[in-house]
């Protein structure tokens, strides 16, 4: 199974991280989980507040776990509230359903990780999270 190098999470990262100083945005953190749901990468800028890591990893988590990116999740949840809350007592509270948890494919469609961004709004922080993606030549599904 293809999987995410560490040099193309850096990259996911660096650009994701580059994207949101060039529009603006808040200080922000962005987490790369490989596909069993493991952190491959963090970086938290500075100024970024603290409890990012875990924000960013709930995004990129339930994006992975449930195969849909962060907007799929947050129409899910405004539906079915009672579906995230049994997600999350599968998943010990680690699934935050809206925009910033964005799925990584490869060149075939196959999920091989997701990326979570947190710091400024959820829109934002999705943004981000496809530049990133992206610019590693990898496709986002937000």
């Amino acid at each position: 199974m293809a999987e995410i190098s560490r040099a193309k999470a850096r990259i996911m990262i660096a650009k994701a991280l580059a994207y949101g100083r060039e529009k603006g945005m808040n200080p922000l953190s962005v987490v790369v989980l490989d596909s069993g749901g493991h952190p491959k990468a963090f970086e938290r800028e500075d100024g970024a507040t603290a409890g990012r890591f875990a924000i960013a990893e709930a995004k990129a988590f339930g994006a992975l776990m449930l195969g849909i990116g962060g907007y799929a999740q947050r129409k899910r949840a405004e539906q079915q509230a009672y579906f995230f809350d049994a997600v999350n007592g599968v998943f010990q509270g680690k699934v935050l359903p809206v925009p910033g948890g964005v799925l990584v494919r490869d060149k075939k469609g196959v999920i091989i990780g997701a990326v979570g961004v947190t710091g400024d709004s959820s829109e934002n922080d999705a943004d981000a999270g496809i530049a990133g993606i992206e610019a590693a030549g990898l496709t986002a599904e937000a």
